[in-house]
């Protein structure tokens, strides 16, 4: 069931909403990233492969989320900037 937002929701002045909305962002890409993640480290390990890129890609992958991160949690500004 998906959350219900009180009033109208609008991105552009409601910072409360654009929170909200980042960090549901962020979860589709956590949960994106683990489903992915798993996936290729299982193949790597059912196959016995001696594959390397799966390393680079977590690692990559992971330093992007990472960055993510950082910017939701201290770079966003959600105030409320006045029209004027």
């Amino acid at each position: 069931m998906p959350p219900r937002w009180p009033r109208q929701p609008d991105r552009k002045t409601d910072p409360a909403f654009r929170r909200l909305d980042d960090r549901m962002n962020f979860a589709v890409h956590v949960a994106f990233f683990a489903a992915c993640n798993s996936g290729i480290w299982f193949v790597s390990q059912f196959q016995q492969a001696e594959w390397t890129w799966p390393i680079w890609v977590t690692g990559g992958w992971g330093g992007i989320l990472l960055l993510h991160l950082i910017y939701i949690v201290a770079i966003a500004d959600y105030s409320r900037k006045s029209d004027g």
